[in-house]
């Protein structure tokens, strides 16, 4: 499996469109946090997930793990790193989940906080939260930290992917090739 994350607004999404014909398998994991935690706890909207109680998080996190670890080593899964919470940053790929996988590489994609800030306010189709650059900057700070962390967690190599505004096909084709 390979995992590519990033703070919202990093353009994981976009970056990632360029291996929807590359053979692998690809999962969301907010998208499979979001149908399960719907069920369970009747939230009503994806970004209603990072307000819900560390506990209830977890026992989400744990349910996605059970079925991503059934998803095959040709997956790639796209997530967050790390989810700013109203008590602090909580992994998002804590140990009890990586064990359950088998992590071939992982992927931060980044991009200028400016840009990041830029993006979020123009993309409409979703609910965030205003954060500052001085927010943003911790958060990506604590991205960096979390990846490597998962890195000798799981063994599997890191790599950051910058993807600034006008660059999008070298984020793209960094990614392709370690497909």
């Amino acid at each position: 499996m390979i995992i590519v994350m990033g703070v919202p607004g990093a353009g994981k999404s976009t970056v990632l469109a360029a291996a929807s014909n590359s053979g692998y398998r690809m999962a969301n994991y907010g998208d499979l946090m979001f149908e399960i935690a719907s069920k369970e706890f009747g939230i009503k909207h994806r970004d209603e997930l990072r307000k819900l109680d560390t506990s209830k998080q977890r026992k989400v996190q744990a349910a996605v793990g059970d079925a991503l670890s059934k998803m095959g080593e040709k997956t790639i899964l796209d997530t967050h790193c790390s989810i700013a919470t109203p008590k602090g940053y909580l992994p998002g790929l804590p140990y009890s989940l990586l064990v359950k996988l088998h992590v071939s590489q992982l992927v931060l994609i980044s991009a200028p906080i400016k840009e990041i800030i830029g993006r979020r306010k123009s993309d409409t189709t979703r609910v965030r939260d205003a954060e500052s650059e001085e927010s943003l900057s911790e958060h990506d700070a604590m991205n960096k930290a979390f990846l490597a962390t998962y890195s000798c967690l799981t063994g599997a190599p890191a790599l950051v992917i910058l993807n600034k505004d006008g660059g999008l096909g070298e984020a793209q084709k960094k990614l392709l090739s370690i497909l």
